[in-house]
């Protein structure tokens, strides 16, 4: 197939799939017809007030109906969306509208604080347009749908979407996806999930601004005929509830959120029961938490990988097939992977290397950073900065983050490994291992933990418990009881902010 734009593709699958439900929630179902117009009126209305193929605009919102037909109508009209992550803070906002160069922001009602206090520091927006007032008004524009019409030849290679990543240091980088990055990737992962389009609804309540939930659980239902739930907040109840109520069929979540679903009552299993699977990305899923999330309800987790700059899914356990727990499966459709050595060149089987991808889902590069964007290449492939391993049938597999290794004595320790064994303590809710500067071994692993209910714990114990399943250098030489760890809006632990703990605990500033 000949890849086009997104708004193409969409509106294709939208004049094919006309009258089967696209959006569905406890209390509406919006028909691909209905979103098709939707999506059209706002794009035309957009037009109207000036909006030109190429213009950057905002969207700061929570997961809903309204999100999804402003994300098309955007690029419907050929402009750029820029994703504001909900977690922020108004500084943080007012850096990345400036930096995306963003002349229009949609923002939702609960967010309008923000932007007010953040306005007069925003000189190149000309347009705040407040969803819950102003979007009717821009649905009744009265321009026809001829100039609608030329954004449908919009060029597959144009920029689609620019989603900033959180940097480990300084400020985020924001990558710079295609139509045609993002319609290859939602084909080929849709392909890879085996859905069964008339039946399958993916409750979606990973936040949309992220590239996992946009990509996941927006545009590979709406690419194949499939319906969506969104959920504006993460709650395990009201998930549980939604899932019942709307019959979906397909979860996407963190490990965190697998975590905290362990914990519902009884009266809410058969509810999740409903769903035909579930897929995990983001973070790596503990060995454990699958183990008891499965045993529990009966539904198997899916384990899949990929960065935002790659669109992002580049990999996935073959649904109906072999499936290896600890691995996040084959390379998806049309995508290429490697493991490489520090210059490129690629690593044999079973050894540990930088994991590497090639594909049409890879990005065009980081806006306004093209020396970070050299950085992230050897040639044509792009580095995940994950290091990872691939085995005789082509599963790889997620050792950790390159950033996240700890050298102990020169010996690499790999805190995801030391993870796996701390949540098979059942004391143990979340773990978190991280390095700290020593002068004597160069760095040690220091662990960070939450506990379940109703468990008390002593450091030795821990410790104790490690010394049986890790070797010496392995083991945290430190451990830190936490009420809850710090987690980014999409429930993936933030290591950086648990550096940060421990930089002030040695007397660095934080600045």
């Amino acid at each position: 197939m000949k890849l086009k734009s997104l708004p193409f593709h969409f509106h294709e699958a939208a004049q094919k799939f006309a009258h089967r439900p696209a959006i569905v929630t406890p209390e509406q179902t919006i028909y691909y017809s209905e979103l098709d117009a939707q999506s059209d009126a706002i794009a035309a209305g957009l037009i109207a007030k000036g909006t030109k193929p190429g213009d950057h605009i905002g969207l700061y919102g929570i997961n809903s109906s309204e999100f999804v037909a402003i994300y098309l109508a955007i690029q419907k009209t050929g402009a750029v969306v820029v994703p504001i992550n909900l977690l922020l803070n108004p500084k943080e906002v007012a850096w990345i509208l400036n930096d995306a160069d963003v002349t229009r922001l949609f923002y939702f009602a609960p967010f309008a604080k923000a932007v007010d206090s953040i306005r007069e520091n925003l000189p190149n927006i000309g347009n705040f347009i407040c969803v819950e007032k102003e979007l009717p008004s821009l649905l009744q524009s009265e321009i026809g749908t001829i100039q609608l019409e030329k954004q449908l030849s919009i060029p597959p290679t144009s920029v689609a979407v620019i989603i900033y990543t959180s940097g480990t240091t300084g400020h985020p980088k924001g990558a710079m996806l295609t139509h045609a990055n993002l319609v290859s990737d939602a084909l080929a992962a849709g392909e890879a999930m085996k859905l069964r389009p008339k039946n399958e609804r993916f409750l979606v309540v990973l936040p949309m601004f992220h590239a996992f939930a946009s990509m996941a659980g927006v545009l590979i239902p709406l690419l194949h005929g499939a319906s969506l739930v969104p959920v504006p907040k993460f709650d395990p109840t009201l998930t549980a509830e939604t899932i019942d109520a709307t019959d979906a069929t397909i979860f996407l979540g963190v490990p965190s959120m697998y975590n905290l679903l362990l914990r519902l009552p009884e009266k809410h299993i058969p509810a999740i029961q409903k769903l035909r699977f579930c897929v995990s990305g983001g973070a790596a899923m503990p060995a454990e938490i699958m183990k008891q999330f499965e045993d529990r309800f009966g539904v198997l987790i899916y384990e899949g990988d990929g960065p935002t700059e790659c669109a992002p899914v580049t990999c996935f356990n073959p649904i109906e097939g072999k499936r290896k727990p600890l691995s996040v499966g084959l390379a998806i459709p049309g995508v290429e992977m490697k493991i490489m050595d520090e210059d490129g060149n690629e690593k044999p089987t079973n050894e540990p290397g930088e994991i590497c991808v090639r594909g049409p889902n890879v990005m065009k590069g980081y806006w306004k950073q093209p020396e970070e964007t050299a950085k992230s290449f050897f040639g044509e492939w792009f580095r995940t900065g994950d290091i990872g391993t691939e085995d005789e049938e082509h599963y790889f597999y997620i050792v950790d983050r390159i950033k996240d290794m700890v050298i102990v004595n020169g010996m690499n320790v790999y805190p995801r490994i030391v993870e796996e064994i701390l949540y098979k303590h059942p004391a143990i809710h979340e773990a978190a291992v991280i390095g700290q500067p020593n002068r004597l071994h160069g760095e040690v692993p220091i662990a960070y933990i939450t506990l379940n209910a109703g468990f008390q714990t002593l450091e030795k114990e821990i410790r104790a418990f490690c010394f049986e399943h890790l070797g010496k250098h392995e083991i945290p030489k430190k451990i830190i009881f936490l009420d809850k760890l710090p987690k980014n809006a999409a429930g993936k632990i933030v290591k950086r902010e648990l550096r940060k703990q421990g930089e002030v605990e040695r007397g660095i500033p934080n600045e």
